[in-house]
């Protein structure tokens, strides 16, 4: 088991019952997303947590190949699935350079990519599990468009301090949109939509059609 695994599996009673900070952003982002599926689609989620995306969405596609690296996050996903009688969401422990192959009809990757230290990899993973034509859609909180303000200090200086005190994952990102963007361009993609759902971060949302 990795560190990151350990982390997310510790944090996951109190993560799963975590408010989410800015539920307006939240619906709207979701709202987004189900206008691009289809009823006959097969969807691949990288980084669910608990699952309460795939959840929301599991009533307008075929299926939902929901994937984590925290079993704890899926365990609490999977009583959940349960209760909102989400039948074809169904959960798998898996890294996100080790998710199901596919071809999926869309990958869905939310609050995940600053995670990364592999983005790349990861997002050319992407790329080969999307059908021609297919879609990535993700939200990114983009921590280096702070960049002179007092918050991206604060951050800086206190996530290696909350990672000392295993209050952090082992990798934070503070990407900016432009690199962001770029990257999910040059592993085969046009961007087709984006939004910053909050703004004051931002949390980057971004749909992308496989080319």
């Amino acid at each position: 088991m990795t560190a990151d695994a350990r982390f997310w599996n510790k944090i996951a009673p109190k993560y799963a019952k975590s408010k989410i900070r800015d539920m307006d952003a939240y619906r709207y982002a979701l709202e987004r997303t189900r206008s691009y599926l289809k009823a006959d689609d097969t969807v691949l989620e990288l980084g669910c947590g608990t699952g309460s995306t795939a959840i929301e969405l599991a009533s307008g596609v075929s299926k939902i190949l929901a994937t984590d690296l925290s079993e704890a996050m899926l365990e609490v996903g999977r009583e959940r699935a349960w209760d909102a009688g989400a039948g074809n969401v169904e959960f798998q422990c898996c890294s996100a350079g080790q998710a199901p192959e596919g071809p999926f009809d869309a990958v869905l990757a939310h609050n995940l990519l600053h995670l990364l230290p592999d983005l790349e990899e990861v997002l050319d993973g992407v790329a080969a599990r999307v059908k021609p034509g297919g879609l990535f859609i993700s939200k990114t909180p983009c921590l280096g468009e702070m960049r002179g303000s007092w918050k991206y200090w604060l951050f800086s200086a206190a996530i290696p301090l909350m990672r000392l005190a295993g209050k952090a994952p082992s990798f934070v990102d503070f990407i900016d949109i432009r690199r962001l963007e770029a990257a999910v361009q040059r592993a085969g993609f046009e961007i087709i939509e984006t939004g910053n759902y909050p703004a004051d971060t931002p949390g980057r949302y971004l749909v992308a059609r496989r080319r």
